[in-house]
């Protein structure tokens, strides 16, 4: 006789199956007795031997809110960027349609209020119909919501591969476990919050976590809002996230569906004619993508990547760096930046023009700050994060160190050479030893050999000459018509290197020096062993700008003149707060004198003049063809053309405005180019880099602040008159036959004042 056809062996063979199980838990102890006992005994009002047992079991299980998205948000409040390992934006229960609340437990768990965390009813169910081959869940929500917080815990602590998934790698073990730890979680929470954090931590698929997150994919909608074929769709998607997923599996989604809807209008929760229309509305999606990270910022990716870096550089998110990704991508942190997003779209459309469609990879940026509080309001570069066909495609951030930005196989990038944007701070070093800025100077001496009697109280080596009798060349400017006496105002209006080596000839190097350490200038290359390396200023290149530096640090450097000579460091973060609303370590204001405020007066007057009537007068910001309001500015140009700079300020606003070669370790001169279609011979501060300056001080400067700087004591600016002298050409004091076409060789700019008729390629520095 074939047992298999025997009626009595069938049921023999169910019987079978229920005392393997009831065997198996028996060996557990009394821990079956705990699941066997009715849900009122379980809530406490019959504490059973079974029950006190479970008392004295550890709490395996800590509830704590699952891995939630963190968010960062412009000083107005609008989203910069989600960043998250898990896409799950938590909400309360009232903040969910009663639809979803309803079918999720019509499928998933009907008798949810009554049982006490474990269903034996449904657990002999599923054991009998798994018995006749027809294999059915009997895990309530609870337990469901218990597997989840486990998961999600190993998770969040870097241990995916201890995770345990249902019919995957759990065993009875497991699954005892698991029932213990439902029942000791009904006994501490009621029945809505364990419900409310069901729906947030639950998987719906395609990156979306919780329910809130999943309306937003799916259907573009708020947990709120879903309509009844949406919940009863979202409820179905729980069982099997990608068998049921509407997008990929359209039928078998409705069929699920539907299934929902049947159980809901079968157990009284929906009537017959909603049950009706609602199987009759079709599966539709209105996908909204969950797009996370930096890159897809449609504002301002770099300088939330900018902001990323800063938190994942900062010890108090966490002792090393995993524990401090962890804290930000899985902690729901609410980072609310600096950023003006008016600012912000100025910004990306000058960068954005530069260099139009920009076959060569030209680089623009710009970084502007607030003085007095050292606030990053804009920060923007014409390249785009993700790869996109005809753009400029870079991760690497131009306007930062490189230890706060993406490194690349761009490796290294951490500013660019500033060239004469340095001038400012040895004419600063003049006023600053008390004298004026109209006394006149020799700008026709050029030789500066390797014994010049410079002072240097510091005692740091000085190194570099210019001295073509003994091997390298002669400073230079850029045209014939500079090599003159003319006053030291003239000399940084118009941007004259044998002005500025003039003027430091006559004061301390170390005095320089100080006042470039006290604004912030550095290296933007840090290392372990120089977190924050000086700019030498002995290194005689560095009086007209070779050393690499970062755009945020010019911007920073120059807020410093406009706030009467107290510096202070740039921030993004004004604010952190945790999903409880607990405020974590943000950015704070810090300021300190650095530069007399007599000293920051006289190089604002002077400054002023590069744009009245200097280096800079074609580009003097306007808001009206007739009306300008007080700035001051620099230019600069490096000796290759390939760094070119306005950095300048009003009362209110700093910014630092770069046009260049962003790959110029290969050595590409910003020369004999055409860029945007304009022929250049050689690319200038004033030229690219100048109109990015000027149209962003026009439309932006004016909400922050436009009012008259103050006036410098008057001995700064008036000076005995002394007579030009002749002066024979000799080794030291030679003009050249014709203008050099370039700047010298370690990083000069020399931007003479532009004429209204100046062609485009015309060199000015």
């Amino acid at each position: 006789m074939a047992t298999g056809k025997n009626p009595l062996f069938d049921t023999a063979t169910t019987l079978g199956k229920l005392i393997l199980f009831l065997g198996v838990s028996s060996i557990c102890g009394v821990l079956v007795a705990g699941l066997l006992v009715p849900a009122a005994a379980v809530s406490g009002s019959a504490a059973s031997g079974s029950i006190q047992f479970f008392d004295t079991l550890p709490a395996e299980l800590k509830v704590e809110p699952p891995s939630q998205s963190t968010t960062i948000l412009a000083s107005d409040g609008s989203v910069i960027a989600n960043l998250y390992a898990e896409n799950r934006t938590r909400v309360s229960l009232d903040q969910m349609s009663p639809y979803i609340k309803d079918a999720v437990i019509a499928i998933e768990d009907t008798r949810f209020y009554e049982h006490g965390g474990v269903d034996t009813t449904g657990i002999l169910r599923a054991l009998i119909s798994t018995a006749r081959g027809n294999k059915q869940g009997a895990s309530t929500i609870t337990q469901q919501y218990v597997n989840n917080v486990i998961n999600s815990s190993l998770e969040a602590e870097g241990k995916s591969d201890q995770v345990l998934l249902n019919g995957v790698n759990k065993g009875v073990g497991d699954k005892l476990r698991e029932m213990k730890l439902a029942i000791a979680l009904e006994k501490k929470f009621s029945k809505e919050q364990i419900l409310e954090g069901y729906l947030n931590i639950v998987f719906f698929n395609r990156d979306a976590y919780g329910i809130e997150a999943a309306s937003k994919f799916f259907f573009s909608t708020t947990a709120k809002d879903l309509t009844l074929p949406q919940a009863a769709l979202l409820a179905g998607v729980v069982n099997s996230p990608s068998f049921y997923d509407p997008i990929t599996n359209p039928e078998n989604a409705k069929n699920r569906r539907d299934l929902v809807l049947g159980a809901m209008v079968g157990q009284g929760k929906i009537t017959q004619a909603e049950y009706d229309a609602a199987v009759a509305t079709p599966v539709e999606t209105n996908v909204t993508p969950a797009r996370q990270g930096c890159a897809y910022s449609p504002t301002a990716p770099y300088f939330c990547d900018y902001v990323l870096h800063l938190l994942l550089n900062d010890p108090a998110y966490g002792e090393d760096a995993a524990e401090r990704e962890r804290k930000i991508f899985r902690g729901g942190l609410t980072i609310k930046t600096t950023l003006d997003p008016n600012a912000q779209t100025v910004a990306r459309e000058q960068v954005n023009g530069s260099a139009g469609e920009n076959p060569d990879k030209w680089g623009a940026a710009l970084v502007s700050v607030q003085p007095g509080s050292g606030k990053i309001v804009a920060m923007a570069q014409n390249t785009v994060w993700l790869p996109e066909e005809g753009k400029f495609n870079q991760t690497q951030n131009f306007n930062v160190d490189s230890q706060d930005a993406r490194g690349n196989d761009l490796n290294g990038l951490g500013g660019f050479q500033p060239g004469s944007t340095m001038k400012p701070f040895t004419f600063a070093q003049w006023l600053n030893e008390g004298k004026s800025m109209n006394t006149l100077l020799n700008g026709a001496v050029r030789r500066y050999p390797q014994n010049f009697p410079w002072r240097n109280t510091c005692q740091a080596p000085t190194i570099g000459a210019y001295d073509a009798s003994a091997g390298t060349k002669d400073l230079q400017n850029a045209e014939e018509g500079y090599y003159k006496y003319m006053t030291v105002l003239d000399g940084l209006a118009n941007s004259i290197n044998t002005i500025t080596f003039a003027t430091a000839a006559q004061v301390d190097l170390c005095g320089i020096q100080k006042i470039v350490d006290a604004v912030g200038i550095h290296g933007g290359l840090p290392t372990a062993e120089s977190p924050n390396p000086q700019v030498p200023m002995t290194t005689l290149g560095n009086l007209i700008g070779s050393y690499q530096t970062s755009p945020l640090t010019m911007a920073s450097a120059f807020a410093t003149f406009a706030n009467d000579g107290r510096y202070c460091e740039p921030i993004a973060i004004e604010s952190v707060t945790d999903h409880t609303g607990n405020q974590l370590p943000a950015q704070t204001v810090t300021c300190k004198d650095a530069i007399k405020p007599e000293v920051a007066r006289g190089v604002a007057y002077a400054m002023q003049e590069v744009l009245n009537r200097g280096s800079g007068a074609l580009i003097q910001p306007r808001i009206s063809t007739r009306t300008t309001f007080p700035i001051a500015a620099k230019t600069g140009t490096n000796d290759t053309n390939g760094s070119t700079w306005v950095v300048g300020y009003t009362s209110g606003l700093a910014t630092a405005s770069w046009f260049g070669d962003p790959l110029g370790n290969q050595g590409r001169l910003g020369q004999n180019v055409t860029i945007n279609g304009n022929f250049y011979r050689g690319v200038d501060g004033y030229m690219i880099a100048g109109p990015q300056f000027s149209n962003f001080m026009s439309a932006i400067a004016p909400s922050y602040g436009t009012n008259p700087f103050p006036a410098p004591p008057s001995s700064m600016v008036n000076a005995p008159y002394t007579p030009p002298r002749k002066t024979t050409p000799t080794a030291e004091s030679s003009a050249p036959a014709q203008a050099p076409a370039k700047d010298t060789g370690n990083g000069s700019g020399n931007e003479p004042a532009p004429q209204p008729t100046v062609a485009p390629d015309e060199k000015k520095k």
